[in-house]
């Protein structure tokens, strides 16, 4: 099968030919139809994340495709059915999976990072009776591609972890693929969004999903989100991953307000510093949010289906890029930000 690898941190990607993967007992493989490119990926190459153990490496967590094999264990009825996945691979056995959090669960595994990723024409599923997704008539193979980490992700931040309500102001800072997530989930939800975000062009694909407001990024963004609100934001969600980004996004809450962290922060990118004399004395809540549970997805799949979450519009305008192009593309991702969801189709020829 083609697959894009790299060989060492930050090194050169390369599409190769690799053996095709067998399903292992209770696992399943998925021809990948398409797969999303994120900026966790760029993480991944970068060395951010040290789970990355084994060279060559292939990156990709974001997919949609075709159950092809299934392992000992797993129900044959999976085979030909179209399907996606979290980027958490949960166990399915432990006491945090059977509580309904496999998106924490500790003996979890993650395609592009722990195992071979998805930017490749076949990919593995481990624990295929937690972890495969069965997806509807209506909802294209493209669409659920982007589901699997930053929409899966921003909504669950939304729905669950700062659980919007109707009339709450919400600040979303930083308008990529997951921030224009987040944003569409919370105005899904009846919240009065700002957007905020360096570019002009993001900021005004925000207000096409309902963001009531578009800030550019500045030193004095919560003095004018406090102005604005009249005394600060309900919830704010951090959708880059940036140490400077995440203060002023919990500066940017009124009291007893709610800020969920969804950027990833790596170690490398320094620490957070944390307005912690803010979080005590306005009784601040600081969440994380890290993926969805397969279990939850029937909920994001009906808003999807319905069109309460624009999931096609929110896919970047390209026709989705082949494995020669990702190579080029994923290394931009550190100064080129997208303003949709960027989509890879292994199968594609080059040129």
């Amino acid at each position: 099968m083609r697959a894009l690898t790299y060989a060492a941190f930050g090194g050169p990607l390369t599409v190769v030919d690799l053996p095709e993967p067998t399903a292992p007992p209770g696992g399943a493989v998925v021809r990948v139809e398409a797969t999303g490119l994120c900026r966790s990926d760029w993480h991944g190459w970068l060395g951010h994340d040290t789970d990355i153990a084994r060279f060559p490496h292939v990156p990709g967590h974001e997919f949609a495709g075709t159950v092809s094999a299934v392992g000992d264990g797993v129900d044959r009825a999976w085979l030909g059915r179209r399907v996606t996945a979290p980027f958490v691979f949960a166990c399915g056995d432990c006491p945090v999976c059977r509580a309904g959090a496999g998106q924490v669960c500790p003996r979890q595994r993650q395609p592009g990072f722990t195992d071979p990723g998805s930017f490749a024409e076949l990919v593995v599923v481990h624990a295929a009776a937690t972890n495969l997704v069965a997806l509807p008539d209506d909802l294209t193979t493209a669409q659920a591609a982007g589901l699997g980490c930053r929409v899966a992700t921003a909504y669950r931040a939304v729905t669950a972890r700062a659980d919007v309500r109707e009339g709450e102001r919400v600040v979303v800072l930083g308008c990529g693929g997951v921030g224009l997530s987040a944003v569409a989930a919370a105005v899904s939800r009846g919240a009065e969004v700002i957007a905020v975000d360096l570019s002009a062009a993001s900021l005004e694909a925000a207000k096409a999903l309902g963001a009531a407001h578009g800030l550019l990024q500045g030193d004095d963004l919560p003095d004018r989100v406090h102005e604005l609100t009249g005394g600060g934001a309900e919830v704010s969600i951090e959708a880059l991953g940036s140490p400077a980004t995440a203060r002023a996004g919990i500066l940017c809450l009124g009291r007893r307000g709610r800020h969920v962290q969804v950027g990833l922060l790596p170690p490398a990118a320094g620490a957070a510093p944390i307005p912690m004399e803010r979080v005590i004395a306005w009784e601040l809540d600081v969440l994380g949010s890290h993926g969805m549970d397969a279990r939850d997805y029937p909920a994001l799949l009906e808003d999807v289906r319905t069109g309460r979450i624009p999931l096609a519009s929110m896919l970047d305008e390209r026709d989705p890029l082949t494995l020669e192009e990702a190579a080029t593309a994923l290394p931009s991702m550190g100064s080129a930000y997208s303003r949709g969801i960027v989509l890879i189709d292994p199968a594609a020829n080059p040129g």
